[in-house]
């Protein structure tokens, strides 16, 4: 949460999908009794004390199929955003299609009216997406029923403490606090709606937020629609480093030149955490030498990459993951995919079907899910967020993406569910599917694995996950091979420190746990603070002064006066200032203008006494002085008058020179327009 200006901003507003693995999958015939045996003692929201010493007791065994929660789940929003009030939130600008998935958590909520940002194709994207978990969540309604309250059995703490202890981390967290994260699925209705709340941009459009804050969006290269922000208010402006990849086949280029020199810089790629964890377990990282941290060059903006063996290596992990489809195949295996990343998934689908082609194998490629038709379709309409390749593609009249033809050949089958008529008819053995999820709790994966665990020749290809042995736990045994690939997903650990050289912003707020990894040299052009889950971090005050814009006509009707002692040019008006596009804007009315001349004078300073005793021995009229100490008014207003000056016969007259003001009483209007005109001569007036 970002405070910026007195707006306040949410960051992106994902859902935490791997806490699903806490969950049993839809049970069968065959998994009936351990949910049977798990509702022997859960009646009517009563537990038990017999039957859950029981249960402390199995748990004391090794963690198994038995032990998951069998119930509708819930869904894991971001930590501690459940204490916010909904109606306080201003701004929330989405980075990436997976960051849309909690927002109809929001958008439901009593209150909430915060303007929502997002490009055009992560809110298509990510529209899909959450259609399409809807869709799957149904299958846990149909089998478990309407619930009976409001709050589920398995999160009352006796039955939490009940969980192992990995699942009970995995519902509660550390000391409790993600407990108020859970809440139910929103419905199609939420979705719709939510979407309707969205205000969509196109990459470098500017949007501007109550005339105070312009809002940019730059393509961060790792998803199609994926952005970065920069934020430009009065106070200065603010970039923001989401998820971000140098390497992309499929997403426009990581246009990081845009987010240059600006005065502070969030980085939010938590990808480079992942590469220090693999660094510590030995995955051949080293350190950056300081020959290694050259700034990224400008100059091969279109095709940049700052780690030459990247790319290499990502269309090896390519070739690899192929070449053991195909192995599993020639023995008639099958080959399940449940890919998260779409850009991977498309990766994939090119690759697979290129090889089998070179091969003359013909294997069937289904791609099952509820919006598997819509999603193809729409990768074809939009050009305009594609990197360079794909766009080349389209000028030499060639179709964006390889399963356009492959559809039209009937070698890929499209398909909205498994149990669908299409499907049952053209389904044949063995093939490739590429379906969700990649939990491995819903979706279609669910039945396709249930029929191919326990079969040596097929292959399951599995993101990189935290704890597969858990993802697979409903399936076991398992004697299927598992491929489980890590694929590019941001920034990595050699490449932050270059990047930032590169973008200078004058302070970067990095996440605490990188500054075990990655210490900024003195040499840096700009100042590291650290944030922290839960703890608010404050930067000073960006820039020392605002923009000021004033139209020509009005300017050249200012009488500016010259202060003798600061050297300054002032110029007194009355008008009204406005802010619009991050700047202030000064608007005068015309009947105004006129009267500049006439307004009586302001004048800046302190009367020093010794020059008006002179100034007024000038013109004739002697005066003494005393010395005061007095106060008048009340509170920030109030004036202390420093010293008295009396003048004599025939111009009689008292003068009281105060902090803020001076006053001169006299029953002579000409003695005191006298007066006047000698501090007139003495102070800077306008």
């Amino acid at each position: 949460m970002l405070n910026f200006c007195g707006i306040r901003i949410l960051l992106d507003c994902p859902i935490d999908l791997s806490a699903l693995m806490a969950f049993s999958p839809v049970p069968t015939a065959l998994d009936v009794l351990p949910f049977e045996e798990s509702s022997d003692f859960v009646t009517n929201g009563y537990v038990d004390s017999d039957a859950r010493s029981e249960k402390r007791q199995k748990i004391e065994k090794l963690l198994d199929a038995k032990s998951l929660i069998f119930a509708e789940p819930w869904y894991k929003t971001v930590n501690n955003l459940h204490l916010w009030n909904a109606s306080f939130i201003d701004v929330i600008l989405i980075s990436s299609p997976m960051g849309i998935m909690g927002l109809p958590f929001l958008t439901r909520t009593k209150g909430f009216s915060a303007k929502i940002y997002v490009t055009k194709a992560s809110a298509r994207l990510g529209q899909l997406m959450m259609e399409d978990l809807v869709s799957m969540h149904v299958e846990f309604r149909q089998f478990y029923g309407p619930e009976e309250s409001n709050f589920p059995p398995w999160l009352r703490q006796e039955e939490l403490e009940t969980l192992p202890c990995e699942l009970r981390e995995m519902i509660s967290g550390k000391g409790g606090v993600e407990l108020g994260g859970w809440m139910p699925l929103y419905s199609a209705a939420d979705v719709k709606d939510c979407i309707l709340k969205i205000h969509t941009l196109n990459y470098a459009e500017e949007a501007c937020y109550n005339g105070t804050l312009v809002i940019k969006a730059f393509s961060s290269g790792i998803e199609i629609g994926s952005c970065n922000w920069i934020l430009k208010g009065p106070e200065g402006d603010i970039s923001y480093l989401s998820s971000s990849s140098f390497i992309s086949a499929h997403a426009m280029t990581f246009d990081y030149p845009s987010l240059q020199g600006t005065h502070a810089l969030i980085y939010s790629d938590f990808s480079s955490l992942s590469d220090a964890q693999d660094a510590e377990v030995g995955d051949n990282h080293s350190n950056p030498t300081t020959d290694e941290l050259l700034p990224l060059s400008f100059q091969d903006l279109g095709g940049f990459n700052p780690n030459s063996d990247e790319d290499s290596e990502e269309k090896e992990k390519l070739a690899f993951i192929c070449s053991c489809a195909i192995e599993c195949v020639e023995v008639g295996g099958s080959v399940l995919i449940p890919i998260n990343q779409l850009g991977t998934m498309l990766q994939l689908l090119e690759e697979m079907t290129t090889s089998f082609e070179a091969l003359a194998m013909k294997v069937p490629v289904y791609i099952i899910s509820s919006v598997a038709e819509e999603l193809l379709a729409l990768l074809n309409i939009i050009p305009e967020w594609l990197c360079k390749q794909r766009q080349e593609r389209l000028f030499a009249g060639e179709p964006l993406y390889a399963h356009v033809k492959l559809l039209k050949e009937k070698k890929i089958h499209v398909v909205p569910d498994i149990l669908s008529h299409q499907l049952l008819m053209s389904w044949k053995e063995p093939c490739i599917v590429f379906c969700p999820h990649w939990s491995l709790r819903l979706g279609p994966v669910i039945h396709l694995l249930r029929r191919w665990c326990g079969d040596p020749k097929s292959l399951l290809i599995l993101e990189d996950m935290l704890n597969p042995e858990l993802a697979l736990l409903p399936f076991q045994p398992v004697a299927m091979k598992v491929l489980q690939c890590l694929f590019p997903s941001g920034i990595g650990l050699r490449q932050v420190q270059p990047l930032l050289k590169t973008l200078q912003p004058k302070t970067v707020l990095c996440p605490e746990d990188l500054r075990l990894h990655i210490s900024f040299s003195s040499e840096m052009s700009f100042s590291a603070l650290y944030y922290s889950e839960a703890e608010t971090l404050k930067v000073s005050c960006l820039q020392d002064s605002s923009e000021l814009k004033i139209a020509t006509d009005l300017a050249y009707q200012f009488y500016w006066k010259i202060f003798k002692n600061q050297g300054i040019d002032v110029a007194r008006l009355k008008g009204e200032l406005l802010m619009e596009n991050a700047r202030y804007h000064l608007l005068l009315d015309n009947d105004k203008k006129n009267s500049l001349k006439m307004r009586s004078l302001i004048h800046w300073g302190l009367d020093d006494s010794e020059k008006l005793l002179a100034a007024l021995s000038k013109i004739g009229i002697h005066a003494s002085m005393e010395h005061a100490s007095m106060e008048h008014g009340m509170g920030d207003a109030e004036s202390r008058t420093v010293c008295i000056v009396q003048t004599q016969d025939p111009y009689k007259a008292l003068i009281e020179i105060g902090t803020t003001s001076t006053i001169i009483t006299t029953a002579d209007a000409n003695v005191a327009s006298l007066i006047y005109k000698a501090i007139d001569n003495i102070l800077d007036g306008v």
